[in-house]
């Protein structure tokens, strides 16, 4: 069921090495000055949570992953992986996060959410990257339900456009729809999320790469509030 979102305060940093990226961000973010854009390391910056794209297995064995778990330690991969089994049975779906302790100060807590399914695999012809950002925005909301105020400030990375093979304008695009149906919606679970994504954005390969895409989730999916 999506739920109208009531507005809460949220810094949004996105940050990433790869200036192409960053500077289709600013194309796609344009429009929301909010959103705070930095060429640089996600690892720079201090934030209560980064999200990091995963595969399903949460195996943090190569790009932001392995960056991440260097600098956290190997104990980030059990507690996610951990999570992955206790939550989703050892698989995490395209679509869903999961967010554990980062056993650290900065920051507290890392959401893994998955691009791929497997460790190397290019997703540029899917809708992974929309599913993957709308997902840990989704974790979120999840954590601060459970613990009002625990995560004010998040920082994503250029989500599959690295190992996933995704162009950064395609890339930036789809996290911009993924940060405005955050900032629309709260859905009741991931299964819904994936499902109302999925419907509005099925055409999305006959678009312009250029067009940025709003989802509006169905009166019927929810009421409002």
């Amino acid at each position: 069921m999506a739920v109208e979102c009531v507005k809460s305060p949220l810094r949004v940093v996105l940050a990433d090495v790869n200036a192409e990226v960053v500077e289709s961000w600013r194309a796609a973010f344009a429009d929301t000055p909010e959103i705070e854009i930095h060429k640089g390391s996600i690892l720079d910056q201090h934030v209560d949570a980064w999200v990091s794209p995963t595969n399903s297995r949460g195996r943090m064995d190569g790009g932001v992953d392995a960056v991440i778990k260097r600098h956290l330690g190997a104990g980030i991969q059990l507690r996610v992986q951990r999570a992955i089994r206790d939550q989703f049975g050892g698989s995490l779906p395209v679509g869903s996060a999961v967010c554990v302790p980062s056993g650290a100060v900065n920051p507290k807590f890392l959401i893994s959410t998955p691009t791929m399914v497997q460790s190397v695999q290019n997703v540029s012809e899917t809708l992974n990257v929309a599913l993957a950002c709308a997902a840990a925005f989704q974790a979120v909301h999840v954590q601060n339900e459970k613990e009002p105020g625990s995560v004010e400030s998040v920082a994503l990375v250029g989500m599959g456009a690295a190992t996933g093979g995704v162009p950064p304008r395609v890339c930036a695009n789809l996290m911009w729809t993924g940060y405005t149906l955050f900032n629309d919606y709260y859905f009741r679970d991931y299964d819904d999320l994936r499902k109302t994504i999925r419907e509005q954005l099925d055409d999305i390969e006959s678009r312009p790469e250029e067009e940025r895409v709003r989802i509006t989730p169905p009166e019927s999916t929810g009421s409002r509030r």
